[in-house]
């Protein structure tokens, strides 16, 4: 059994110890539940630090998409082809973060039946200390060397690449 652990109790650990299982139908089998299992293990890493800000990870992603477009507004159907999880329920979580006074919804400027979304500025304040954190568990969660890193990207956009 192979377990490597960091000082923020981060533990790596095979596979088939996590799942207490050696049998396969094959390789391919194998990797498609590790990945699987490894989108699992940094959600849920991620979704433990969002905590301490009162924020899930599809409310977090919200606010990242908002800030890459900012100071620009976004309408609802384009901030959710830009979702990672493509099932959040885009309206419900910019009401959360609406009430939480984290984004400002209006009409828009060309349509007024269009209603827009931009951050406010306790959104880019919670936005910054939030990412701050998420890339402190990433700098220690990913333990890839940079040529690995585009070795894994290039082998998971061929397995999208029907997507």
């Amino acid at each position: 059994m192979e377990i490597r652990c960091t000082y923020i109790y981060i533990c790596v650990v095979k596979l088939e110890t996590v799942i207490q299982s050696t049998k396969f139908k094959n390789e391919v089998h194998k990797a498609g539940l590790n990945i699987l299992y490894t989108a699992w293990w940094l959600k849920t890493l991620g979704c433990k630090e969002l905590k301490e800000f009162g924020l899930t990870h599809e409310q977090y992603n919200v606010l990242r998409i908002l800030k890459g477009k900012h100071p620009e507004q976004m309408c609802v159907k384009d901030i959710a082809g830009r979702m990672i999880e493509k099932n959040s329920n885009v309206p419900r979580i910019i009401d959360r973060l609406e009430a939480k006074k984290l984004v400002k919804r209006s009409q828009g400027a060309e349509d007024a039946r269009q209603t827009v979304m931009s951050l406010t500025q306790a959104g880019i304040s919670i936005l910054e200390s939030s990412t701050k954190k998420m890339d402190e568990i990433f700098d220690v969660a990913i333990t890839l060397n940079e040529s690995d890193a585009i070795k894994l990207n290039e082998l998971l956009e061929k397995l999208r690449d029907k997507e």
